[in-house]
């Protein structure tokens, strides 16, 4: 026990849900919570809700019923005008969990961030004044890996992988997550931190029955009106105990959603209230029930949180408490900052980032924009022209004094394979080397590219429902309109070749690296196609092309390249891409399962025992960072049949044919390894089952080393 032996410290017990489910749900009157026992430090719980819109919750005068929300607000002070600094979910619980901007903890885009080990987060304050901390995460971008576990004792991101393929993503429900964090919070004696964050506004919207049928046209509603109604028991606790007489409570949104307003149907590229206004409600104990219509944004949480639990407020934060404005004082004028940074950071389009004063604000872009939000809040009136905008470009210098989004990256990191799939798998659609203009014009402005990148995902989802050649035609149109936009390469190119069209495949990807010589986006899928075709030295002439493809930074072009060596015996060469590919991204499987082939031709070559046992190690390694890879487990199992370790191939190659039945060489290879352990029986019905089904894809000569082999088989099983 910390402190005197007379600090009388109370626990905290939230009931169970059997008992809370008795509470009807029903809220009484909104009164200020009574005040913490004298010397007890209060505790805290922070709800965001990711991508949330303001104008979809009741008690912000949205159309849907959230009555969840809505207790919890009456309960509690609701700023009616609080803003996010950024429109994207890492950098913008960067920005409230550190206190800071962007500008200042440079985390500015989902991909290929990472938050600062230097900067000192909420979760480690609190934890530093005797706070025992929890977070309960429910989504893939503040997976621990991004930094914002700091502090926490508690991490508890336990995701489930949802959808299928190239659609695959991680998440938790709203329901699973609240039950989680109810556990923890069950019985918990204070004073603690939690935090609890809910992922499924977020698209894909997938909400679960019935508000997938209630809402089957507005499934964004449906993804709310569920999370409402999973909140219930942690509301029902809040008031039970009379709204947490001794609990700060904040709930707020990372930032909302654009629903096809402005053109932007999910959010990152614009920077408008649709996406940048998010909720913000706050209980504490003591603190009169209200609104607050002056600006808050979520930077200024950290500040918040602090003065309410009565804990020292760090230096140098960019945020501002809230609780004068919460009892009705006013704040001192201010200008908030924010931006949206994905489209630089993941496309090289231009930059977008402002501030806003009052009822002013400004969106610096090559297509300067300035709104009075006090008459137009839905910022339908761009005052420029006529407005000038050289003087809000001078009060914007000052907001940022002198530091820019587009140089003050210093947290920015390379993001390995798997993490680059999973943020893709969210639409987080990033180049890990874009390419970058020292100057950008009016055509470089992501209001002018957006609609292109639009009209290209309108083909793909055309693609999908069978209308190719609508999809096509699309596709075509946009390189004739925008002939630099790099999506259209790169999605007519996917088209083609999923249509078998290897030919015209190539020729789009060969044409867009013409127009743009060094963007990945082309690049990558047309090195990826030469392989699969076999062109393996006009790959590597693309790849190590001077100025042709920027892959130095890059670990998949040398893997790549690696792998073009391999298949043209140029095995030191393939050694060397794959090492530098490995210190790019050592958790690579596919680096590793590349390298272990290298090792296992250089040992066919010269009967190198040190290079079998690399390759073993590689295939190894390969199978560590991703078990469920059937070719890693067939290397291996190969590798062992080449070493005379027929035993301990069997269980590789059983592995990889019950992740792939189809998997001709893995089922040849599983027949030789029973051969080899002198099971005839098992060899002679695996490698029947290889003659049935796999045949016809054989050569005359290999077609007759089956049949032998197979007379073998029960040659053996007759002398028996």
């Amino acid at each position: 026990m910390r402190g005197s032996a007379r600090r009388r410290i109370r626990p905290v017990v939230l009931l169970g849900l059997a008992v809370l489910l008795t509470a009807g749900g029903t809220a009484a009157a909104a009164a200020p919570p009574a005040s913490p026992a004298p010397g007890a430090k209060p505790n805290l719980l922070i709800v965001t809700i990711d991508t949330l819109r303001a104008d979809r919750v009741g008690a912000y005068g949205g159309r849907l019923k959230t009555p969840n929300i809505d207790r919890l607000a009456a309960r509690g002070v609701l700023f009616e005008r609080a803003f996010a600094q950024s429109t994207t979910t890492l950098p913008s619980h960067t920005s409230l969990f550190l206190g800071l901007t962007p500008l200042h903890h440079g985390v500015h885009d989902n991909s290929n961030f990472v938050v600062g080990a230097g900067f000192l987060t909420l979760a480690e304050h609190l934890k530093k004044a005797g706070y025992a901390t929890a977070a309960f995460i429910s989504g893939f971008p503040l997976d621990s890996r991004f930094g914002l576990n700091r502090g926490f004792d508690l991490y508890d991101e336990a995701l489930e992988q949802h959808g299928s393929n190239e659609l695959s993503y991680r998440e938790r429900k709203a329901g699973d997550v609240l039950a989680r964090s109810l556990e923890w919070l069950t019985g918990r004696i204070g004073p603690w931190f939690a935090w609890i964050h809910i992922f499924d506004p977020h698209h894909p919207y997938e909400p679960p029955e019935p508000y997938r049928t209630q809402f089957k046209d507005r499934l964004y509603d449906g993804e709310v009106a569920y999370v409402d109604a999973s909140l219930k028991a942690l509301v029902d606790a809040i008031e039970t105990r009379g709204g947490f007489g001794d609990t700060v409570v904040v709930l707020a949104a990372d930032h909302g959603e654009g629903l096809g307003e402005h053109g932007e149907d999910t959010h990152g590229f614009l920077a408008y209230n649709t996406t940048l206004r998010v909720p913000l409600v706050v209980c504490a104990p003591g603190l009169k029930p209200g609104r607050v219509g002056q600006v808050a944004a979520l930077v200024d949480v950290f500040p918040t949180a602090c003065e309410l639990l009565g804990v020292a407020t760090p230096p140098r934060l960019d945020g501002v408490s809230l609780v004068p404005a919460a009892k009705g004082r006013k704040l001192a004028a201010r200008s908030v900052y924010f931006e949206a940074m994905f489209p630089y950071y993941s496309r090289g389009w231009a930059p977008l980032f402002g501030f806003l004063e009052g009822p002013e604000k400004f969106i610096e872009s090559p297509i300067p924009e300035s709104y009075d939000l006090a008459g137009d809040f839905d910022e339908t009136r761009n005052l420029i022209p006529p407005k000038d905008p050289a003087p809000l470009r001078a009060r914007l210098a000052k907001v940022t004094a002198g530091l820019s989004p587009t140089d003050r990256a210093g947290q920015e990191a390379r993001l390995d394979r798997e993490t680059q799939e999973r943020l893709r798998s969210l639409g987080y659609v990033s180049s890990p080397q874009p390419v970058r203009k020292a100057v950008y014009g009016p055509e470089d402005d992501v209001k002018t590219l957006l609609p292109f990148h639009l009209r290209c995902q309108e083909a793909r989802s055309l693609f999908d429902q069978g209308r190719a050649a609508e999809a096509v035609d699309l596709l075509k149109h946009v390189i004739s309109e925008r002939e630099d936009f790099d999506g259209a390469y790169s999605a007519l190119g996917m088209i083609y070749a999923l249509q078998g069209r290897v030919g015209d495949a190539l020729a789009v990807f060969r044409r867009g690296l013409e127009v743009l010589p060094a963007n990945y986006m082309i690049a990558s899928p047309f090195i990826h196609m030469l392989l699969k075709v076999g062109r393996f030295d006009e790959a590597i002439k693309v790849i190590a092309a001077d100025g042709r493809y920027p892959f130095e930074t890059v670990a998949d072009s040398w893997n790549v390249l690696g792998e073009a060596y391999l298949n043209t015996g140029q095995l030191d060469n393939a050694r060397k891409a794959l090492g530098a590919a490995l210190d790019l991204d050592e958790r690579d499987y596919l680096i590793h399962r590349n390298l272990g082939d290298v090792e296992l031709a250089d040992f066919s070559r010269t009967r190198d025992q040190g290079a079998y046992e690399r390759a073993v190690a590689c295939y190894e390694k390969a199978i560590e960072l991703n078990p469920r890879d059937p070719s890693s487990r067939n290397a291996l199992g190969f590798s062992y049949l080449q070493g005379g370790r027929a035993k301990e191939a069997i269980p590789q190659l059983v592995k990889a044919v019950e992740l792939v039945p189809d998997y001709d060489t893995a089922v040849y290879n599983l027949g030789l390894a029973y051969f080899q352990t002198a099971d005839y029986a098992k060899a002679l019905e695996i490698l029947t089952r290889f003659r049935e089904r796999f045949g016809g894809r054989l050569k005359p000569a290999e077609l007759q080393a089956v049949d032998a082999q197979i007379r073998e088989c029960r040659a053996r099983l007759a002398v028996r």
